[in-house]
């Protein structure tokens, strides 16, 4: 099957870096555009409303599969081996912390989302709502599945979903009219 990434149809291998190369950009880029987005937040406790959700959802939708759950998977090492990009910093530590479980989710979230987007669900304004929606039920199901055994299952969806919904329904709602967009654009153009 031809990719129907985003990313391909804008910057195909043919453009003069091979794909390793060229890759190995997209990811290094995607993990800072992911970071920088961790950083635009509103303070909140146990888990801080950042654009972190929107990134994700957007790179798994321009990336496909594949090189959006690398691309997840070098940005949770990242922060592992304790570069600043987290919410609010970086260190093993935050791999086992209360919120650990959304940044793993984001991880699990990058996979569906992207493997929707390579059967070309980003191409409407429907297809992208729903794979941006699967996205967001995953986050919430591993973010608040974990911090759950922090604060129990109650606690955890008063804390770590329900504050968390309008914004949500905010960024779906973003994605849905940017992306098709953005896909019909390169679509014309190549």
């Amino acid at each position: 099957m031809t990719s129907q990434s985003i990313a391909d149809h804008i910057w195909t291998p043919q453009d003069g870096l091979t794909g390793v190369m060229r890759q190995a950009v997209l990811v290094l880029g995607g993990t800072a555009v992911i970071a920088v987005s961790a950083r635009i937040q509103v303070p909140m406790w146990p888990v801080p409303m950042t654009l972190q959700t929107l990134a994700v959802l957007v790179i798994a939708l321009s990336f496909g599969a594949r090189l959006a759950t690398v691309t997840l998977a070098a940005y949770l090492v990242q922060g592992a081996v304790g570069l600043p990009v987290f919410s609010t910093g970086g260190g093993f530590a935050y791999l086992f912390s209360p919120t650990a479980g959304y940044l793993f989710g984001f991880l699990v979230g990058a996979l569906v989302v992207g493997h929707l987007a390579d059967r070309g669900w980003h191409r409407s304004s429907l297809g992208t709502l729903a794979a941006v929606a699967i996205g967001s039920a995953l986050f919430y199901a591993c973010g608040a599945g974990w911090l759950a055994v922090h604060v129990g299952a109650d606690q955890a969806v008063a804390l770590g979903v329900v504050p968390f919904l309008v914004g949500d329904l905010l960024k779906a709602g973003i994605a849905m009219v940017i992306l098709p967009q953005v896909w019909a654009l390169v679509s014309k153009v190549r």
